[in-house]
């Protein structure tokens, strides 16, 4: 039986690890043909490795998705490999501790730590979106997808930026979805909530008690989990879907 992605070009950002991988595997697994790009260019090839080792098929591609040019660059190389994008899933991010900011309350981050994550979480979506968009809008269409976070959706303590980023997040996927309905592009975003990925490991080690105890699966997710909410939302199985934001979570946001 076909996979609901059967015959789609897709990009991911941030594939190298985590819930880039393994959405990339799990698309693959669903048909469609990967360009997977990542800042670090080892872990976007290791990643290609296994889709192309699991009967895929998948190309590599690296750049700071702060940068427009390479941004830019990085949607021609699609469809260079491919003829369109299909699918996008603008997932490449950072944490706290990347910037040198753990534990800090807003008035304690500098403005260098700052303003890198809102390039990277903010800016960076934003740049995939535009670049994805002029692509989508000569070829009739596409399907966007964001990773947003329940950090978007709440305060999270020592978390200011990176909350802040991802209210923006949800903000540009819920105006793009409105902007592009009327030429077959939908937007959407998951939001995830504390997944067992090496950028949730120093919020766990300062907090983790308090993080499980306000979770009601009292677990972490896995990467796969999330992985599966992108995929349906990438699929024509969600052709009614945009503008939506959808919390993978463990319940934490029913709390």
């Amino acid at each position: 039986m076909p996979g609901i992605l059967e015959g789609k070009s897709a990009l991911i950002t941030g594939g190298g690890g985590g819930i880039g991988r393994a959405t990339a595997l799990a698309f693959a697994r669903e048909g469609a043909r990967l360009a997977v790009a990542d800042f670090n260019e080892a872990a976007a090839a290791e990643t290609v490795k296994l889709v192309n080792a699991g009967g895929g098929q998948a190309i590599t591609l690296t750049g700071d998705v702060t940068d427009s040019a390479t941004v830019q660059s990085i949607v021609k190389a699609v469809v260079s490999a491919y003829g369109r994008i299909d699918c996008a899933f603008n997932n490449a991010g950072i944490a706290g501790f990347q910037v040198d900011a753990s534990g800090a309350r807003t008035h304690e981050w500098s403005d260098d730590a700052f303003d890198r994550m809102i390039a990277v979480n903010l800016r960076g979506v934003w740049l995939c979106m535009k670049h994805e968009l002029v692509q989508m809008l000569a070829q009739g269409g596409g399907v966007i997808v964001n990773t947003g976070s329940i950090a978007g959706l709440v305060g999270l303590p020592t978390s200011s930026a990176y909350v802040a980023a991802k209210h923006g997040v949800l903000g540009l996927t819920k105006t793009a979805a409105i902007e592009y309905a009327k030429e077959n592009i939908r937007v959407n975003a998951v939001c995830p909530g504390y997944i067992e990925t090496n950028m949730t490991k120093d919020a766990m080690q300062r907090r983790g008690d308090a993080i499980m105890a306000n979770t009601p699966f009292r677990r972490m997710g896995k990467p796969e989990e999330i992985a599966e909410m992108v995929t349906w939302l990438a699929s024509d199985r969600a052709s009614y879907v945009s503008g939506a934001c959808y919390n993978v979570d463990g319940g934490y946001m029913a709390v």
